[in-house]
């Protein structure tokens, strides 16, 4: 509903500040449907906040996060003070940095961020290397590469998956390094930076540019500022598009 993040409205309810039509629930799993369902947080009812689109140009060195335990600056540090609740949708990791959306919305972030959109999304990617046509072709053919999951603690016991992307096409190049313009059409984690370890090539800056209809632009480093009414409207209009059925709203 806006309120908080999912996190922290789990410490909400298991610290018993939460009551559903009345009651103190302290499992945060327990279903709900607002309305009819009524919610309140010590003692008020709990009404849904108006919906917020952010845009911020993520700095690199920056952490997509609430809070670090490393200390480390985070997203937050970057919004003007007096902001409600935001989250980001999606990630950017602390090393990669441009385009990045923060909403109150939590069914709207779930649309964008849900692979069965194949909501495009374009990275520039500087790469010590010349790129080549045989480069390119690698990355939009993919490769098997170990698995993210983090649980298992065997190197033999890692799942591999297949990580490709959409496009991939030569923006610039020297004598060492290159850039390159990257299409994905899905989201996982380190997607670019583990397709490029598997072919040996080292990323040196990693930078979101556009998400859908929406484009970086011009937009200021560590700056955030509301989605225009066009721009929310271009990716709804994406959204709807999509391939899968129930992304209506």
């Amino acid at each position: 509903m806006g309120y908080c993040s999912r996190s922290q409205a789990a410490v909400l309810i298991r610290a018993g500040r939460v009551t559903l039509n009345g009651r103190i629930v302290q499992n945060p799993e327990s279903p709900t449907r607002v309305p009819p369902d009524s919610i309140e947080i010590d003692g008020s009812p709990l009404a849904k906040s108006p919906a917020i689109y952010l845009v911020m140009n993520k700095p690199r060195g920056v952490v997509t996060s609430a809070s670090d335990e490393k200390g480390r600056a985070t997203v937050y540090d970057l919004l003007e003070p007096g902001w409600p609740w935001v989250g980001p949708v999606g990630r950017l990791d602390k090393a990669s940095e441009g385009l990045l959306l923060l909403t109150n919305d939590s069914e709207w972030a779930a649309m964008v961020t849900d692979p069965a959109s194949h909501l495009d999304k374009k990275y520039h990617v500087q790469v010590d290397c010349a790129a080549d046509p045989d480069l390119l072709e690698k990355i939009v053919r993919g490769n098997r590469v170990l698995s993210d999951v983090t649980e298992s603690d065997s190197f033999e016991r890692k799942p591999r998956e297949c990580l490709r992307a959409k496009e991939a096409r030569l923006l610039r190049h020297g004598h060492k390094n290159s850039w390159i313009e990257i299409t994905l059409d899905e989201g996982k984690n380190r997607q670019i930076r583990r397709v490029l370890e598997a072919l040996e090539v080292r990323v040196l800056r990693l930078v979101r540019v556009s998400i859908g209809p929406l484009e970086l632009g011009d937009l200021e480093k560590g700056a955030a500022r509301p989605l225009t009414p066009q721009e929310k409207k271009a990716l709804d209009r994406a959204l709807r598009a999509a391939p899968r059925q129930g992304f209506e709203r």
